[in-house]
C-alpha cells in the first residue's frame, strides 16, 4: 500500500534513510538528525511524504518539497528520500512510489520535477529515465552553513 506519512513512521523512515545513506558518499547517518528532518518534512504543508507499506511494515519512501522555478515561472518539486529497503527492491514498490509523487505533482499543479541520484548509481539512473527524467547540466554543489 502507498499512503501519505504520519508520525508513527518516522523511526521506520529513519532506518530507512540510514541505508539509503549508507550507500551514498554525500551524506551521514545521523538518526537524531534524520528524525529531526522528517519531523520538519511532515510538519510542512508545502511537502509530501509517501510511505510503501506491507503487512504493517514500511519498507519504502520518497519525499518531496515544493519549490518556485524562476526559469518555469511556477512551482516546481523536489523529489529526495527515495528508498526501497533492499529486500523488496525489484517488486515495482518504486514505481508505485515514484508514480504517486508524479501524480501528486500533477495534482498541485507543478511544472517540473526534479531529483538528484548518485551519479555512480546506474540503476537508479535509469529507473528515473523511464518515468522521463533527464540528466542535466545542472549539478548539485553543498555549502554547509
Amino acid at each position: 500500500m502507498i499512503r501519505r506519512a504520519c508520525y508513527d513512521d518516522i523511526d521506520a523512515m529513519a532506518g530507512l534513510l540510514s541505508e539509503l545513506f549508507g550507500i551514498e558518499d554525500d551524506f551521514l547517518i545521523d538518526t537524531d538528525k534524520q528524525i529531526r528532518g522528517l519531523t520538519l518534512l511532515l510538519q510542512n504543508s508545502a511537502a509530501t511524504v509517501l510511505v510503501a507499506e506491507v503487512e504493517g511494515r514500511v519498507i519504502g519512501m520518497v519525499s518531496m518539497q515544493s519549490l518556485i522555478s524562476t526559469a518555469m515561472g511556477e512551482k516546481v518539486g523536489l523529489i529526495e528520500d527515495m528508498i526501497v529497503t533492499a529486500d523488496f527492491r525489484g517488486k515495482g514498490i518504486g514505481r508505485l512510489l515514484l508514480m504517486g509523487m508524479i501524480e501528486e505533482s500533477e495534482r498541485l499543479g507543478y511544472g517540473r520535477l526534479s531529483l538528484g541520484a548518485d551519479r555512480r548509481n546506474s540503476p537508479a539512473l535509469c529507473f528515473y529515465k523511464t518515468f522521463g527524467f533527464e540528466t542535466s547540466n545542472m549539478g548539485l554543489m553543498y555549502r554547509i552553513v
